[in-house]
C-alpha cells in the first residue's frame, strides 16, 4: 500500500512539473525576435552603438556572405583596444 502511494506521489509531482515547464516554455517563446522583425526595425546591435539590418535582396548565398561580413566587422570593432585613461 505504501508503494502505491509512493508511486502515485511521484507521478503527481512529475505531472505538476511537466505542466509548469510547459507553461514556462509557452511564455518564453513569443518574446524571441525573429529575423524579419529585426530586419524591419533595424534593432540595435549587442554593443548598443550601431543599427544593423539584414540584407533583403540577392541570393541566399550573397545574403549569407553579407551577414558574415557584418558579423566580422562588428567583432573586429568590439575587439579593438580602447584607450585607457591615465589616473
Amino acid at each position: 500500500m505504501r508503494a502505491i502511494f509512493g508511486v502515485l506521489g511521484l507521478l503527481t509531482a512529475l505531472a505538476v512539473t511537466g505542466v509548469l515547464v510547459r507553461q514556462q516554455m509557452k511564455t518564453t517563446q513569443p518574446t524571441l525576435p525573429t529575423l524579419p522583425a529585426l530586419q524591419q526595425t533595424g534593432e540595435v546591435g549587442l554593443a548598443g552603438t550601431d543599427t544593423t539590418t539584414l540584407p533583403s535582396s540577392g541570393t541566399p548565398t550573397q545574403q549569407s556572405q553579407q551577414i558574415q561580413q557584418q558579423y566580422k566587422q562588428a567583432l573586429e570593432n568590439a575587439l579593438q583596444a580602447r584607450p585607457v585613461p591615465d589616473d
